[in-house]
């Protein structure tokens, strides 16, 4: 075939620019997103239940949700927070399983865990985790000019409906908005208080009110009249719109019209806020853009900011803010993304005119880069693949290898010429010889892919888009190589072949002109290094032998993690103050926090209290926790203002508990563990959660034997708990009913009704909403012959001193220590962990964390090294017919991957699911130049040479083109070692990895691999002499 194309160049062209012309056009759809579009492995179970308190909701609820949920096939862990109202139940899963499926599952479970529930137990939410629900930005309105700390007033209740009923409504029409979750929002109430002397007086109760405003409330549906032939609907509304409606309320009390102005004081005022939100310090309402599933986020930004601007113009006292935008970061990491790819190919560039001297060989070889990368993402179109920063690292990956094909052609035909071939032979010849080994180590490389993509979970999720990437890359450059490269390297040379043959020179006559003093150099340091090795034969393998244990050394005592870390400059700071205080207490201690720790602060936004968001985005919290959003301009003031942050709150309320977590986006929602390094589950020694005493025993004797670690405190709540005397209310006739109404009364939500205005609703509420402790014991309630019953006498008070939060698994209820420790600080612990269990009978603890999941994750990668390099052998045994000579190439894997490890420990880098991988892929890459020279000295000693003189004539032969094909790939390595971005922080360990292995790799196939052949077959021969 070669000798036909090599005929047909204007054919060849014109197929080129067809295929060019379709790839351009296919590549145009290609969707942009920041990581590759899989299934996040969680559902979450979520129970509501107003006024039951967290051992109620345990109970009753979450412990017999959970353990039917456990049976859900394909389970990773299960988790359950019980707390006051709320219940959460958290299901992960291994990534790529089939989510849909599993929904129905869970939901099918639930359904039988409903018959042993109580009957008034609502059926739990289930959510099926997105990404959709990640918003794409936040917009936050304020005032323009407020001071910091400044509470809300009239106004602010204005803003909130003006973010209603006017921003929602504009960003909602958006045709790249699925919805928009708000929060901040300070909500009216029309309060009735009755006059009680008047009520008594006219001997009304508070129930007649209750009915009044119920039976002045109908809707009505239409009646339909019949007149003759004719057909009439009736409506007959009487329903309560205003504040005036309610004050015109008629009670006809013993034959007396009375209005409800007369017996109560009526006003709309701004209801006690359930939560509050801060932008910079202002008071704010929120706004939270979701996108539609199928849109483009920078159409959505664009769509956005034309409404900010125009809302912005419209109204000029009010601003707008952006923050946690995810557009801006999906930008950043993909730009630097594609300037690694050009600056890869720059690079290559250089490489090959440096080496070649020759710009039409290098431009020659060069052509392969952009055909190769057109063909892969023509391929990404067709097989669905986005564009991500896991799949254009795998582009970037491989630039590096795409022109090692090229090379060796075009080297391989240089060779053909100098031996005195004709140019139409040479390129025939030149390229159906490196044919087979091109294909082997193009298939070594990707086999070592196969595991990778094909064990599921989260590597096989992370690297399938990368895997595909280089792999389809690959077998596109062979294919540009072997079909493209010979036609247009005649078309180059042929007037150039004609001319010197009718002056009687060669071809390459100023070929051989170029072996230029860079060349001679190398060439005699080569010559002197391996005449060296060779007579130092024994001590060289030898150390050689030493990296197999050394190999065993550095892989346990190297740090362990799963996922490398990540550069922010912006993150979410959880609080839990650890005490029953107020929304506005707790936005004080806050707003003083950040006041204390405002260096370096780009922006703060903090949310305080229950919020109002209807989605599962934002974490849910209590009255006494928050959340704050906050922003630095870099990574060392981000991690300056988080260690302030943490010693300030420390310092000044030792009783709080602190963490700080990611402030939400798809490669933190995807694979992220959730998990801190080491979580100790305490349990009693029944199995069930420990006292509150035991906890607080356990978490002080940790601190004092571990002061340097951060030990968090043990979250409790103080709670009021009111009992009913039954045998009182008996007396006095009272009932369960008339004692909570007039609870409901004096603490203010005694809601009569809800009046609707727009897209909200305003509650008419009877009674006062400023009940504290004592005003509600000093209350009093009518009995049936009127007499007023103090509550004291009907009430019992205590207080319970108890778990806020109680959390349960798959292995029972549990009371978690969550502790953030380096891996030696880890094995510290747990070697007092077991010294306290054994001197505390009554205490159980159970460790789990990123430290032991991160150790599984590893070994797993261990085994698929291993399978890797199984399949290399295999390959290569098919390849060369021998059972030995695969061990001689595989053996040098063994060196490469010590001096990785090595060098990861020194640079005090850890073992992750990255840098694993990258010495997977070394292990397929840096083999492919021993598979050449082993090749070629095979083919020198087929053609009767001795076996030093074949050593030798393939090491000369196969030096330019190993050293030139390894710097190509070390170089389009280079612009991952910047880091910046979670596109770069992520490649940084795998780059590392594979540019190590690569410069190891290569002098190890230059140097020792000969040696190696030369000790094994030296016997061989010397026994078939004698």
């Amino acid at each position: 075939m070669i000798k036909y194309l090599i005929h047909r160049p204007v054919a060849v062209t014109m197929i080129l620019i067809a295929l060019v012309v379709i790839g351009i056009v296919g590549i145009k759809n290609i969707p942009v997103s920041l990581m590759p579009d899989i299934d996040i492995p969680q559902i979450t179970v979520q129970e509501s239940m107003p006024g039951c308190s967290a051992q109620e909701m345990e109970k009753r609820v979450i412990a017999p949700l959970r353990g039917q949920l456990a049976q859900v096939s394909g389970v990773k862990s299960i988790s359950s927070d019980s707390r006051m109202d709320v219940g959460n139940i958290l299901l992960k899963f291994e990534p790529g399983a089939n989510i849909d499926m599993l929904f129905i599952e869970v939901n099918e479970k639930i359904d039988m865990a409903m018959g042993n529930m109580p009957k008034d137990v609502v059926r739990p939410k289930v959510i099926k985790a997105s990404a959709s629900d990640i918003p794409a930005f936040f917009l936050n309105v304020y005032f323009r000019g407020e001071p910091s700390g400044h509470d809300a007033s009239a106004k602010f209740a204005q803003l909130s409906d003006f973010a209603r009923n006017v921003v929602c409504r504009r960003l909602e029409q958006l045709p790249s908005t699925a919805m928009v979750d708000m929060s901040g929002l300070t909500t009216s109430e029309i309060q009735c208080v009755p006059d009680a002397d008047k009520l008594a007086a006219l001997g009304i109760t508070v129930e007649e009110l209750q009915r009044a405003l119920a039976e002045n409330d109908i809707r009505l549906s239409a009646l339909t009249v019949a007149d003759g032939i004719y057909q009439y609907n009736v409506h007959f509304d009487s329903q309560i719109l205003t504040v005036d409606d309610v004050r015109n309320v008629y009670i006809n009390h013993e034959g007396r019209m009375l209005q409800l102005k007369d017996l109560c004081k009526i006003e709309e005022h701004p209801a006690i806020r359930r939560n509050i939100v801060r932008h910079n310090g202002k008071n704010c309402v929120t706004l939270c853009i979701i996108k539609q599933n199928d849109a483009q986020m920078d159409e959505l930004k664009s769509e956005v900011d034309n409404v900010i601007a125009d809302l912005e113009k419209t109204y000029p006292d009010l601003e707008f803010d952006i923050t946690r935008d995810q557009t801006e970061l999906l930008s950043y990491s993909i730009n630097n993304l594609e300037w690694n790819l050009l600056a890869a190919a720059f690079f290559t560039l250089l490489v090959l005119l440096f080496f070649m001297r020759k710009w039409r060989l290098a431009m020659l070889v060069a052509l392969s880069i952009p055909l190769s990368l057109l063909i892969t993402l023509l391929a990404f179109k067709l097989l669905g693949i986005s564009l991500n920063i896991i799949s254009l690292s795998g582009l970037i990956l491989g630039v590096g290898m795409i022109v090692d094909n090229s090379i060796i052609v075009i080297d391989n035909i240089l060779q053909k010429l100098h031996g005195g071939n004709t140019l139409a032979e040479a390129i025939c010849q030149g390229t159906a010889e490196v044919f087979t080994p091109m294909l082997s180590s193009v298939l070594t490389t990707c086999s070592v892919f196969v595991p990778l993509i094909f064990i599921g979970g989260m590597t096989g999720a992370l690297f399938y888009d990368q895997s595909m990437g280089i792999a389809i890359a690959l077998f596109a450059s062979l294919a540009v190589s072997m079909i493209v490269l010979p036609v247009y390297f005649k078309v180059l040379y042929q007037k150039v072949h004609k001319r010197k043959l009718e002056k009687g020179e060669a071809l390459v006559a100023d070929d051989e002109k170029n072996v230029t003093k860079t060349n001679l150099a190398i060439l005699r340091w080569y010559e002197k290094t391996q005449s060296w090795m060779f007579a130092h034969l024994r001590l060289c393998l030898f150390l050689f032998l030493l990296s197999a244990p050394g190999l065993v050394v550095m892989f346990l005592i190297s740090e362990k993690r799963q996922m490398p870390e990540v550069s922010y400059t912006d993150a979410i700071m959880y609080v839990d103050w650890n005490a029953g205080i107020s929304v506005q207490e707790n936005d004080r201690r806050i707003s003083q926090v950040l006041e204390h720790c405002k260096k370096g602060v780009e922006a703060t936004t903090s949310m305080v209290g229950t919020q109002d968001f209807l989605l599962f985005h934002t974490q849910d919290i209590t009255s006494s926790e928050a959340l704050v959003y906050f922003k630095c301009e870099s990574v060392d003031e981000f991690l300056q203002a988080k260690k302030r942050l943490q010693s300030y709150v420390a310092e000044a309320y030792p009783d709080a508990s602190v963490s700080f977590s990611p402030s939400g986006n798809l490669f933190d929602m995807i694979f992220s563990s959730g998990e801190p390094d080491l979580r100790l589950k305490l349990q009693d020694a029944g199995g069930h959660r420990p006292t509150v005493s035991q906890a607080m025993a356990f978490t002080d004797s940790l601190r004092q034997h571990f002061p340097d670690v951060m030990v968090p405190p043990v979250v409790t709540e103080e709670n009021l708990q009111l009992v009913a005397d039954v045998e009182q209310m008996t007396i006095y006739g009272i009932s369960y009913a008339q004692l909570c109404d007039r609870l409901r009364q004096i603490s203010g939500t005694n809601e009569a009704l809800r009046i609707n205005q727009g897209a909200g609703s305003v509650p008419v509420v009877i009674g006062s909403s400023k009940a504290d402790r004592e005003s509600i014991l000093s209350s009093s309630i009518d009995a049936k012959d009127g007499v007023s019953i103090p509550l004291s006498l009907l009430l019992k008070e205590r207080m319970v001193y108890d778990y806020k939060h109680l959390y349960g698994s798959e292995g029972g209820e549990y009371q978690p220590v969550d502790i953030q420790a380096s891996g030696k600080e880890v094995r510290r612990i747990l070697d007092f962990v077991s010294q306290y269990e054994a001197q505390h009978d009554d205490v159980r603890i159970v460790a789990s964390g990123d430290y032991f999941s991160s150790r599984q994750m590893i070994m797993g990668l261990v085994w698929i090294l291993v399978v890797a390099l199984l399949l290399l052998y295999f390959i290569l045994a098919a390849q060369f017919e021998s059972m030995i000579q695969p061990a001689i190439i595989l053996s040098e894997i063994v060196l490469d991957v010590f001096c990785v490890l090595l060098i990861l420990w020194l640079l005090g880098m850890s073992i992750d699911i990255m840098s694993m991988t990258g010495v997977i892929v070394m292990a397929g890459i840096v083999i492919n130049d021993s598979i050449l020279k082993i090749d070629t000295i095979n083919h020198h000693r087929r053609e009767g040479k001795p076996l030093m003189e074949a050593i030798e004539r393939a090491g000369h032969e196969r030096l330019m083109p190993i050293i030139m094909t390894s710097l190509t790939t070390i170089f389009s390595l280079l612009p991952f070692m910047s880091r910046g971005s979670i596109g770069a922080d992520m490649q940084f360990p795998l780059s590392l990895a594979i540019l190590i292995g690569m410069v190891i790799g290569t002098l190890v196939s230059i140097f020792f691999v000969p040696i190696l052949y030369y000790s094994i077959y030296r016997k061989k021969t010397d026994k078939t002499k004698n």
